[in-house]
């Protein structure tokens, strides 16, 4: 069974109230209909960054993510992790405000996740990153987890 990460943008779009912008409106229903149909398919985790993510702000909103997140493994913080982040954020370029991204692609690539599911389509799941991910991990000999969204993943096996 393929492994997949959830990070924090998954409980997210889950837990919102349906946005009155359309294109965002399609991804919380796409995000709806892959936690409901496609993720028994795969064996999920998520972290510590995740869940911290999840439980910031209004506490209603926060109980709502966090509670998609129950009963999921989370994954172990290895010792390499540090150092994967710091090459992830200068390598992407990443604002301080992004600095968790890393930490969350680094954990994938660490625990060799089949996937990353997100909709940091920013600094996570867009062709620049993906091809600087590979070709940085290919370098390394390191697992490359494919990054993409809900929409993608189901696409991608079916």
């Amino acid at each position: 069974m393929q492994t997949v990460y959830i990070e924090t943008t998954i409980p997210s779009y889950l837990a919102a109230h349906p946005s009155s912008q359309v294109p965002i409106a399609a991804d919380q229903q796409a995000t709806h209909a892959w936690w409901t149909n496609e993720r028994a398919r795969f064996r999920l985790y998520t972290s510590i960054f995740t869940l911290d993510e999840a439980g910031r702000g209004d506490a209603g909103a926060a109980a709502r993510r966090l509670t998609y997140l129950q009963g999921i493994p989370e994954l172990d913080i290895p010792p390499q992790l540090p150092g994967l982040e710091s090459d992830i954020i200068r390598l992407f370029q990443l604002p301080p405000r992004a600095v968790v991204d890393a930490s969350h692609l680094a954990l994938a690539v660490l625990h060799r996740m089949d996937f990353l599911l997100t909709w940091n389509c920013t600094h996570l799941a867009n062709a620049s990153v993906q091809r600087e991910l590979l070709d940085y991990c290919l370098y390394h000999n390191l697992h490359v987890p494919i990054v993409c969204t809900p929409t993608a993943l189901t696409q991608l096996t079916s």
